[in-house]
């Protein structure tokens, strides 16, 4: 199995080639990938790691906060946020609405990140109640509080609506804050992908170790 994007004519190249030497006795590591070759998408550490052993790792360093994103119109902005979660280490991504997105933009990185759908608000309400978990809303909405002054709890879900609409009435409805990012162009609102990758970023300045994120 590889993680390359599609082919093209300026695919990129990256990755390690095979093994040389004799092949080191890690059960981590995938034999195929020590044969072949390792061209996926993935940090050097994980190079010739079988794919369920770099799951099995990031779950052991997942950090407690969860994402949702609202996706009644088929958003594009999904497989960007899903990669986004991926590199910030966020729990879960949880997709609410239609079930099925672009996966595209995420880079194959949703083989790393764990997915979970939502069809209704009610179903991640529901669900983030039992976890005992805050909504978060983040869009720019009359009375919402500014992201940057805000502190986030370390276990939360972060939602984001959809692309051009903004969080719906329900939604907006279920969070117990919705939080805004500072603007100062003629732009009503920033896209989507944009506006979750600024508040993971926002929560892993709060609590994320920053020399383990920069090692």
């Amino acid at each position: 199995m590889t993680d390359d994007p599609p082919a093209g004519d300026e695919a990129p190249t990256y990755g390690v080639g095979p093994w040389v030497g004799a092949w080191p006795a890690d059960p981590r590591l995938d034999p195929d990938l020590l044969r072949d070759g390792d061209r996926r998408n993935v940090v050097d550490r994980y190079r010739y790691w079988r794919h369920d052993a770099i799951v099995a790792d990031l779950d052991a360093r997942r950090h407690p906060f969860h994402v949702a994103i609202e996706n009644w119109r088929h958003d594009l902005n999904i497989g960007s946020v899903v990669r986004t979660a991926n590199a910030f280490l966020a729990r879960e991504v949880h997709i609410v609405g239609h079930r099925r997105w672009n996966r595209r933009g995420a880079m194959v990185t949703d083989r790393y990140q764990h997915l979970r759908h939502h069809p209704q608000v009610e179903d991640l309400v529901a669900w983030a109640a039992g976890a005992g978990v805050p909504v978060i809303g983040i869009d720019n909405l009359p009375g919402s509080v500014p992201l940057e002054t805000y502190e986030l709890p370390r276990e939360c879900v972060l939602v984001f609506g959809q692309e051009s609409v903004g969080l719906s009435e329900a939604m907006r409805e279920a969070a117990v804050a919705t939080l805004a990012i500072a603007q100062y162009g003629s732009t009503r609102s920033i896209n989507a992908g944009a506006a979750a990758a600024i508040a993971m970023h926002a929560w892993v300045r709060h609590h994320g170790d920053l020399e383990v994120g920069h090692a």
